[in-house]
């Protein structure tokens, strides 16, 4: 916040002086005058087009707050940086270079104007007003005005902060704007910022790009430190609004590192690092900010980290100590892209110091005596600094017999940005040159002169420019000015011998389609750890599948529980939020993981008691069929004539199917034994029950006649009748059957209601009414069987089948009685097993009831079976 408080305070101030000067000028209208001189230490180059630069070329002033007042308050800069001059001398090759190029600017000279900012945000704003305004020089341009001319575009600032508030000013005439370092987000903002340009992309692609690096490790719980300034505050904003879209991971904490070297709130800071669970660290800040932390590290001993860098401190060589890289080694960092110039090495060699009149002298000779490290004195022979030194600078020191970092350009990436931001202004300029009168982009189709070239002329084309430099990269700017986005991903390797190196592990960048793509070589990065493996950096390990995520309450989204799913819900991925139910036919695995489809079951052939009704009924049927085969044998014996032996017979018929019937019981239902299993049963048990009745009241029939003055009663109820009769019974069954089936019938059902994990298969009756009648029409024939029998249980002992009907009716009633509430109360396909269970006893006990004892006389009695014994074996009861 302090930075920019300073930035707009300082804003106000300038539109303030321009306004005064503005007043109090008193030239006629053919003079250009400055009310003040600015005192600024710069480089210049005249040209048919002026460039104006800012390069941080000291590191510090003599005073940090600056003053609008007299010519002694100018602050002195000190501190030289090495690597800005190499920036300036960058931008002072392209002019040069792109000068001799007879297809680029063909006849057009490009001159330049550029300035130290001294790091300070006071001078670079004198810098920005001296080059929009004119120095005030005594050189003559034309017969009209004195003096360097303004410049028509402005490459720079190194600072965020400094180009937010530089560009804030020169926004205002539409002087195109180009920085090749500042990364603020905010300066994207066309609204506040319409002629910013940058050729370095913004923090916020940045930010993607460090998200990219995190998702392929896998680090969730990241720790994030920022500097107190624009660059940090933003980075910051555009990473936590970034990792909450994406939903990636989640901060630790968020730290901001002090400007000074604050030892209690470094304490804190690396305090709280070191109780983080946290193995990973994110810094946006300076190398400045950097040191002062590395020293409070290195005082708690704080390792086991994976640091990962901003473009702001990956190539930080102050960095790469003994004493640092124990703690840094491994880091992973964003850096500029790198790019190579030719012909730079040798343009460099060919600086040297002119005479102390010139004005490029007191910067070249600043940096002359940094490299040689030596003192120029002044033309009354005192050294320039006024102090006392041996070493004595005579400007006549071979640059390229000295081992410099000025002269070290295999890492060219700063540089190449200014390199990229002057051609960029030169293609803009060569557009606009090109530009054919009566179909130009300006007021009445025109195009610009260039002898009257305005500024928001060339920010016009600055806007479309789309070249490729030789060293095949693309330049152009998007609708908010930035650069296209690409960064290169760097590591700090630490070799045994104690050596570092900075090497480059691939490249993020942005697709024609605005994704982001990462090529990383995983295999040939330096972990700084035992297992030479990336660390794990999460708050909680991830959920399996099987499981969800349950917040941990009061802790951020990346630390959580996790619960298994609850049975019939399953989660299938990793990190699930919540569990999904399975559909209806389907049930969670025992892992809960997946769905599987629920076990059908029913009455199958297969289990115990399937195998035991099926047996059971088999042997029923061949049971009938054996004592069919039995009384056939016999059929001319008394035993077998009596009573009808075609109701005998047919009787055992029905017996039979009603153990037959019984297997459509079991097994899968389908729709065609559901719908015949009821109807075979109904008309099984009707016929069975009919043939009972009718030999019941044969017996009634006979027993009367027996008696004087019955003969009649037989004959009413003969053969035929006897037959009529078992056919009427059946087919009143077989109406109702049909009528069931065709207004209501049985289907197969699903029903997942008794059990969660399984799906019973069952018949549904369809018409409960329809079950009932059938049930109830059986019913109706037993009981009258049985009370008919019942009445004759008293009939003398050559009549005594009534008993074995009696007692088989009390069995048959007793069987479906209790059928009746057991099958309600059973599930599934327990109740197919009750009414399987109910026909084959009843079926079993009117067979052994009616033909055992019938079979016991044929088989084991024989001598009874004769129609003396049959006729006298008992005497009649009063």
């Amino acid at each position: 916040m302090k930075a920019h408080k300073e930035s707009q305070l300082l804003i106000c101030v300038c539109l303030f002086v321009f306004y005064i000067s503005s007043l109090m000028s008193s030239t006629g209208p053919f003079y250009c005058t400055l009310q003040r001189n600015f005192n600024l230490d710069g480089m210049h180059k005249f040209g048919d087009v002026i460039l104006g630069a800012i390069f941080e070329m000291n590191f510090f002033t003599a005073f940090s707050e600056l003053y609008f007042t007299s010519e002694p308050n100018d602050p002195i800069c000190h501190g030289f940086d090495i690597l800005g001059f190499r920036q300036a001398q960058t931008m002072a090759f392209a002019v040069d270079e792109i000068n001799r190029n007879s297809k680029l600017l063909p006849n057009i000279s490009l001159g330049y104007s550029l300035y130290d900012s001294c790091s300070d945000l006071g001078i670079s704003f004198r810098a920005a007003l001296s080059m929009t305004s004119g120095r005030g020089e005594p050189f003559q341009l034309n017969e009209s005005c004195y003096g360097y001319p303004p410049v028509l575009a402005i490459v720079g600032d190194s600072s965020s902060t400094r180009s937010i508030a530089i560009s804030s000013i020169v926004s205002l005439y539409r002087l195109p704007m180009v920085s090749y370092f500042s990364t603020c987000s905010c300066l994207s903002d066309r609204m506040q910022f319409p002629s910013f340009f940058r050729t370095i992309p913004s923090d916020a692609f940045q930010v993607r790009a460090m998200l990219q690096i995190l998702r392929r490790f896998g680090w969730t719980w990241i720790g994030l430190l920022i500097s107190d300034d624009d660059y940090g505050r933003h980075a910051a904003h555009s990473f936590q609004s970034d990792l909450a879209q994406s939903g990636g991971g989640c901060l630790a904490y968020l730290e901001v590192l002090p400007w000074e070297k604050n030892v209690a709130a470094l304490q804190r800071i690396v305090g709280i690092m070191k109780k983080s669970t946290s193995r990973v660290v994110i810094v946006f800040a300076p190398e400045s900010n950097m040191l002062n932390l590395m020293e409070e590290v290195v005082k708690q001993n704080l390792t086991g980290l994976q640091w990962m860098a901003s473009e702001a401190w990956t190539a930080a060589k102050v960095l790469h100590t003994p004493s640092y890289m124990p703690f840094l080694a491994g880091t992973l960092g964003i850096a500029i892209r790198r790019g190579e110039i030719p012909g730079l090495r040798n343009f460099l060699l060919t600086i040297r110091p002119e005479t102390i009149g010139s004005q490029d002298s007191p910067l070249v000779k600043r940096f002359w005596e940094n490299v040689f490290q030596c003192k120029f004195t002044s033309p009354q022979g005192e050294l320039l600094d006024g102090s006392a030194s041996e070493s004595l600078c005579t400007g006549n020191e071979v640059l390229g017999n000295i081992e410099t970092e000025f002269l070290d350009l295999s890492n060219l990436r700063s540089e190449y940005n200014v390199y990229k931001a002057v051609y960029a202004l030169a293609h803009a300029l060569q557009d606009m040159l090109q530009c054919v009168p009566g179909s130009g982009p300006f007021k009445g189709q025109s195009c610009a002169n260039l002898q009257r070239i305005a500024p928001w002329q060339l920010l016009y084309y600055l806007g479309r420019v789309n070249f490729t430099t030789n060293f095949g990269d693309q330049v152009s700017f998007d609708e908010n000015g930035d650069a296209l986005p690409i960064y290169d991903v760097m590591n700090w390797m630490w070799h045994p011998d104690g050596s570092t190196e900075v090497k480059n592990m691939g490249e993020v960048k942005e697709l024609a389609s605005k994704v982001d793509h990462l090529i990383l070589d995983e295999d040939k990065i330096f972990w700084n750890f035992e297992s030479k493996k990336p660390p794990k950096s999460v708050c909680s390990e991830r959920c399996p599948p099987g499981t969800r995520m349950a917040r941990k309450k009061g802790e951020p989204v990346c630390c959580f529980d996790c619960i298994p799913c609850s049975e019939g819900k399953v989660s299938n991925g990793t990190d699930s939020t919540e569990c999904i139910s399975c559909p209806d036919d389907f049930w969670s695995s025992p892992q809960h993981d997946h769905c599987v489809p629920k076990s059908m079951e029913f009455l199958s052939y297969l289990e115990p008691l399937g195998i035991s009704l099926t047996t059971a009924s088999l042997s029923g049927a061949l049971l009938c069929t054996v004592v069919i085969g039995v009384f056939t044998y016999h059929r001319t014996t008394p035993v077998v004539r009596a009573n009808n032996s075609e109701l005998s017979f047919l009787l055992l018929l029905s017996l039979k199917l009603c153990f037959l019937c019984s297997l459509l019981f079991i097994g899968q239902p389908r729709l065609w034994t559901c719908k015949l299993r009821h109807a075979a049963f109904g008309i099984s048990f009707v016929l069975c029950v009919s043939c009972i009745l009718v030999k019941t009241m044969v017996v009634l029939a006979v027993f009367k006649t027996s008696k004087p003055g019955g003969s009649g009663s037989l004959k009413w109820f003969g053969a035929i009748q006897q037959r009529g009769t078992v056919v009427f019974l059946t087919l009143i069954q077989a109406a109702i059957c049909t009528t069931w089936l065709v207004s209501s019938s049985p289907t197969p059902h699903k029903n997942t209601q008794y059990h969660n994990d399984k799906i019973i298969v069952e018949c549904l009756v369809g018409s409960t009414v329809g079950f009932g009648i059938l049930l109830g029409y059986i019913g109706l024939l037993a009981v009258i069987s049985f009370m008919l029998a019942f009445l004759a249980r008293n009939l003398p002992d050559n009549f005594n089948e009534a008993k074995f009907i009696t007692f088989s009716m009390i069995v048959f009633c007793a069987v479906w009685i209790a059928f009746i509430p057991a099958y309600i109360n059973s599930p599934g396909k327990y109740a197919d097993a009750v009414e399987v269970f109910a026909i084959l006893a009843s079926s079993f006990g009117l067979l052994l009831a009616l033909f055992g004892p019938k079979c016991f006389i044929i088989l084991l009695k024989p001598e009874k079976n004769t129609k003396k014994a049959l006729m006298g074996r008992g005497k009649p009861r009063s």
